[in-house]
C-alpha cells in the first residue's frame, strides 16, 4: 500500500512523520510545517483510504495502517524516524511503538484513542452511515467536536479547510478506518513501550476525552503528559504555537 505523502525540510535531516486524524489528509499539518521543517525532514502522509492514498475495500485494522507506515519508511529510505500522530494517527503511533520500536526514535501522540473498542458499536454504526450517506452525513457533528464554538466563530476560514477535507475523504476509506477503530485495544502493550513519548490531550475534547488519555500516559513508562486548556480535539489548528513548541522540545 503506497501512501501519498509530502516531504519538506532538508534531505539529510532527521525524519519526522506526521499522521493525521480520521477524515483529514496531510494538509491538516500546515500549521506545523514551517516550524518543523527548519530542523527536520518532515514527511506528512495520508492514511490508506484518505486524501490521495488508495482506498481499498474495508474493513481495515490498526495493523494494516501501521504496516502502511513501515512501508512508507522503506519507500523514503529511512531506517528510523520520529512520529507525530493525532487522533487516528495517534492510535497508529501507539501500535508502532509496541510493534516496531526499532524503527522509531520518539513519539508525540495528540489526543490518541487507545481502546476505541470500548465503544465498538458507535464506530460500526458510523461506518454504516458513511457508506450509506457519505461523509457529509457526519461532517458538521465532527466539526462541532473538533473546534470550540468561539474558535469556529472567530476562524471560519480555518474550519472550512477541515470541512472540505472531511467532505472529500473517500466514503469507503473513512468507513473502513472507523472499523479499524471499532476493534482497537492497545492497552495491553502500553507498559512495554520503551521510546520517549509525549502525550497531549485537550481539556474540552469530546472526541477523545482527557479522562481516557491521562491513564494512557500514566501507563507508558516515562511518558510526558500535557493537558491543553480551552481546547477541543484539533489542537494542531487551534493551538499551533503551543503544539509546535512542545513538538520541537520533545523531538530535538
Amino acid at each position: 500500500m503506497r501512501l501519498n505523502h509530502q516531504t519538506t525540510g532538508p534531505d539529510d535531516a532527521p525524519v519526522v512523520l506526521l499522521a493525521s486524524s480520521l477524515g483529514t489528509n496531510h494538509a491538516m499539518w500546515a500549521p506545523q510545517l514551517d516550524a518543523l521543517s527548519k530542523t527536520f525532514r518532515v514527511v506528512a502522509f495520508d492514511h490508506r483510504g484518505h486524501g490521495a492514498s488508495e482506498a481499498p475495500a474495508g474493513p481495515y485494522t490498526i495493523e494494516d495502517l501501521g504496516n502502511d507506515v513501515l512501508e512508507l519508511l522503506d519507500e523514503i529510505g529511512a531506517e528510523q524516524a520520529s512520529y507525530v500522530g493525532i487522533s487516528l494517527g495517534g492510535a497508529v503511533g501507539l501500535w508502532l511503538a509496541q510493534n516496531a520500536p526499532d524503527r522509531f526514535h520518539r513519539f508525540a501522540l495528540l489526543c490518541p484513542p487507545v481502546n476505541a473498542a470500548a465503544n465498538a458499536q458507535t464506530w460500526t454504526d458510523r461506518a454504516a452511515q458513511v457508506r450509506k450517506e457519505g461523509t457529509q452525513a457526519i461532517t458538521e457533528a465532527t466539526l462541532g467536536r473538533w473546534f470550540l464554538p468561539e474558535y469556529a466563530e472567530a476562524h471560519p476560514e480555518e474550519v472550512e479547510v477541515i470541512r472540505q477535507q472531511l467532505l472529500t475523504t473517500p466514503d469507503e476509506g473513512y468507513a473502513a478506518c472507523c472499523e479499524a477503530l471499532s476493534t482497537l485495544d492497545l492497552t495491553p502493550g502500553l507498559a512495554d513501550i520503551t521510546a520517549p513519548v509525549l502525550v497531549i490531550t485537550a481539556e474540552q475534547d469530546t472526541s477523545i476525552p482527557p479522562e481516557t488519555v491521562i491513564p494512557l500516559a500514566q501507563t507508558i513508562p516515562g511518558a510526558h503528559l500535557e493537558i491543553l486548556e480551552n481546547a477541543a480535539h484539533l489542537v494542531t489548528y487551534t493551538h499551533p504555537e503551543r503544539i509546535n513548541s512542545l513538538l520541537l522540545t520533545h523531538l530535538s
